[in-house]
């Protein structure tokens, strides 16, 4: 865990999965928030929704693991965290626990 703290992260949410239960808004809001359809985005650097699928954005460090944290207890499974450098998945439905 401890390689996964310090690498480079990136995040998105595959909205076709969201089930808006909000559990990444309560983990990290300064990276996840809803849109008024009810489904999570994540939020570029500039505090702006990411709408395009698929777009993603650098987790900062001080919340890479409220990030993780939130891609793993998501019900729906819609939460990508990747490595930076190599595009492995790190947590969510492509992770390998």
């Amino acid at each position: 865990m401890i390689e996964v703290a310090t690498g480079q992260l990136q995040v998105w949410v595959d909205q076709d999965l969201c089930t808006g239960d909000g559990l990444c808004v309560q983990y990290a809001p300064e990276v996840f928030e809803f849109d008024i359809d009810g489904l999570a985005y994540v939020k570029g650097p500039d505090g702006e929704l990411v709408q395009a699928p698929g777009g993603r954005v650098e987790v900062p460090e001080h919340l890479r693991l409220e990030v993780i944290d939130s891609a793993k207890e998501c019900p729906g499974e819609c939460i990508h965290v990747l490595r930076t450098d190599d595009g492995t998945p790190v947590a969510g439905p492509e992770a390998e626990d």
